[in-house]
């Protein structure tokens, strides 16, 4: 079965707006996401108090957040999760 990846605005912006280290540390996250999405240094969890929005890890400080419709990834947000 296909995976097809969809990236909202949102998700978009956060991306053009990382430094270029994070973006280099994410490409790689997004590239394992997308080929085994319950890799264990992605530390994929539900986001607590949402139905179906999952954060999956960059770095210490850095997640994606995504949800799934079908085989459909949808990549929402990406960036710091701290000030």
């Amino acid at each position: 079965m296909a995976l097809d990846v969809q990236r909202l605005k949102s998700f978009v912006k956060d991306y053009a707006d990382l430094p270029a280290d994070v973006r280099q540390k994410a490409e790689k996250a997004l590239l394992l996401l997308i080929e085994n999405p319950r890799h264990p240094s992605l530390q994929v969890k539900k986001i607590q108090g949402t139905r179906n929005i999952l954060e999956a890890r960059i770095d210490l400080k850095h997640r994606i957040t995504f949800h799934w419709e079908g085989s459909l990834l949808i990549l929402r947000r990406i960036g710091c999760t701290t000030s």
